[in-house]
C-alpha cells in the first residue's frame, strides 16, 4: 500500500492545479490528498483525542476521511482489514512550531533560510518562499507521525515574517504541501534574539528599543491603514503583514521567554487593539497563568527545556501542567527538526510532572496538545486534529502505548493515504541523509 501511494505521487502532482485558486491570492495552495485505499483498523485502542479511549476500536477510513470511529462497527465489505490488534491508533501530530525546509538538512549555510537578518523588521517576508520540500526532516517527522505542520520564520527579528501551515505529504512545490483556506500567521519576537542577531549595528540595543520598534511599527500599520481605505497608498508588503495583525486577519506567534515580557507584549496588543494568538517558548509561562487565561492567549512549549540562556533560565518541569491547570490552551511544540520525530515522548513527559505534582492530567487532554489544540490554533480543527467522523484520515498507528518511549508509528496516513509504513518492502530514504564524500563538498 505504500509502495502504491508513493508510485502515485508523480500523478497526484500532476493533477494539482486551480481547484482552490484565487486570483486575489498570490502562491495559492494547491495540495491536493495522495491516492488512498479504503480500510478498516480493528482491534486497536483507539484514541479519538475529543473523546474516551476505545478499547478494540475500529477506525474506517473512506475517500481519505474518517468514515467511523468506535467499538463492534460493522466491517464494510471489500474494504482492505488491518489487524491492530494490541497496537494503538490516533490522530496524526500537528507541529505547531517547526522551521523544517526552511532550516534544511543537512545543516550547511546555504540550506539556512529561515532568518532574513538584513534588518530588524523583516514583516514582509513569507517563510513558504524558503521552503525546501525536498528537506528529509519532512520524511524523518513523517516516521514520528507528524502530519501536518505550522512552519515559522525565525526568531533573529522584531517582525519576522509570515508562516505556513503544510500537510506532511512527499511533494516539489511548497504549494502542493500548502494547506488550502488556512488563516496566515505572523512571527513576532521579543527579548534576547533581536537584540542580538538581526541586522547589528543598528538598534534596537535594549528590550526598550524592542518595545519602540514594535510600537512605531504598528503606528506606521495604522496609517498605512487609513491611507489604504482612502485608496491613496501603494502596497507595501511590510506593513501589509503588520495591517493584517491589526484588522485580525493574521494571528499571532510570539517568540518570547520571559513572563515580564510577555505581560508587556500583552500590554502592547491592548494599546493597538489586536489579539495575541499564541506565545510560544514562554518557558516563564507558568508566572502568569491566569492573565493568560483571561485574555484567551495559547501557550506552544516544550515538557522541561530551560537555561540554554538566561532568558530561558527560569523555568520549571511543571510549566505544562501549570498552564493546563489553569485553563490555559496548552500545546507542545518542537522547535527541532529532531524533536519532532518524537512530540509524543514530550507530550509524556509533560504528562508525568503532572502526576508528580499530584494532580494528574488525563491522557485525552495530553494528546490534545500534539492534536487537536494545534489545529484549533490554526483554524483547521473542522478537517484534522481528532479521529471525528468526517475529518480528514491523519491518523497513526503506534506499535506501544504512544506515551511510552518505545512506540513507533507504524503506519502514517494523510487524508487516507500511507506515507508511512515500516513493515513495506521497500522504503524510501533521501539522498541528503545517505552522505558524500569530503573531496565532493569542497567545491563553492
Amino acid at each position: 500500500m505504500y509502495l502504491k501511494t508513493m508510485l502515485t505521487l508523480a500523478v497526484s502532482l500532476c493533477l494539482t492545479g486551480a481547484s482552490f485558486a484565487n486570483s486575489d491570492a498570490p502562491y495559492t495552495a494547491s495540495y491536493q490528498p495522495l491516492v488512498s485505499e479504503d480500510v478498516a483498523i480493528v482491534g486497536a485502542t483507539v484514541m479519538p483525542a475529543d473523546k474516551h479511549e476505545i478499547a478494540n476500536g475500529t477506525v474506517i477510513i473512506r475517500d481519505g476521511k474518517i468514515a467511523a470511529v468506535g467499538a463492534d462497527i460493522a466491517i464494510p465489505k471489500g474494504i482492505t482489514v488491518i489487524n491492530a490488534e494490541g497496537k494503538w491508533v490516533t490522530p496524526g501530530i500537528i507541529d505547531i512550531h517547526s522551521h523544517l525546509g526552511a532550516f534544511s538538512s543537512p545543516s550547511m549555510p546555504s540550506m539556512r533560510n529561515g532568518n532574513e537578518k538584513t534588518e530588524k523588521n523583516t514583516a514582509e517576508v513569507w517563510v513558504e518562499h524558503s521552503v525546501w520540500p525536498q528537506d528529509p526532516g519532512f520524511e524523518r517527522v513523517r516516521e514520528g507521525g507528524v502530519t501536518t505542520l505550522n512552519i515559522l520564520p525565525g526568531s533573529a527579528n522584531l517582525f519576522n515574517g509570515r508562516s505556513v501551515v503544510l500537510k506532511n505529504i512527499p511533494a516539489v512545490r511548497v504549494q502542493d504541501m500548502k494547506l488550502p483556506e488556512t488563516r496566515y500567521g505572523a512571527k513576532l519576537a521579543c527579548g534576547e534574539n533581536p537584540i542580538n542577531y538581526a541586522a547589528k549595528g543598528k538598534d534596537p540595543f535594549t528590550r526598550m528599543g524592542n518595545m519602540k520598534g514594535f510600537r512605531n511599527a504598528f503606528i506606521d500599520a495604522q496609517a498605512y491603514l487609513d491611507k489604504k481605505q482612502k485608496g491613496k497608498v501603494k502596497t507595501d508588503l511590510e506593513l501589509e503583514t503588520i495591517a493584517g495583525i491589526l484588522t485580525g486577519e493574521i494571528t499571532t506567534h510570539i517568540h518570547c521567554y520571559r513572563a515580564d515580557e510577555m505581560a508587556m507584549m500583552i500590554a502592547l496588543s491592548h494599546e493597538f487593539g489586536f489579539k495575541i494568538g499564541t506565545f510560544h517558548h514562554a518557558t516563564e509561562a507558568y508566572k502568569i497563568a491566569d492573565l493568560l487565561q483571561q485574555e484567551g492567549i495559547g501557550i506552544a512549549t516544550w515538557s522541561d527545556r530551560w537555561g540554554f540562556k538566561m532568558e530561558a533560565y527560569d523555568g520549571a518541569p511543571l510549566n505544562v501542567a501549570a498552564l493546563e491547570w489553569a485553563g490555559v490552551h496548552t500545546l507542545i511544540h518542537s522547535d527541532s527538526s529532531i524533536l519532532a520525530q518524537r512530540l509524543n515522548v514530550e507530550a509524556a513527559k509533560a504528562m508525568s510532572q503532572a502526576k508528580r505534582g499530584n494532580k494528574p492530567i488525563s491522557r485525552q487532554q495530553v494528546l490534545q496538545w500534539i492534536t487537536l489544540n494545534p489545529a484549533k490554533t490554526l483554524g483547521i480543527d473542522d478537517r484534522t486534529g481528532s479521529l471525528t467522523t468526517g475529518k480528514s484520515a491523519d491518523v497513526v498507528i503506534w506499535s506501544h502505548d504512544p506515551f511510552s518511549i518505545f512506540a513507533k508509528a507504524e503506519k502514517v496516513f494523510i487524508d487516507g493515504a500511507v506515507v508511512v509504513d515500516l513493515n513495506a518492502p521497500h522504503s524510501f530514504t533521501s539522498d541528503f541523509l545517505t552522505g558524500q564524500a569530503i573531496s565532493e563538498t569542497s567545491h563553492d
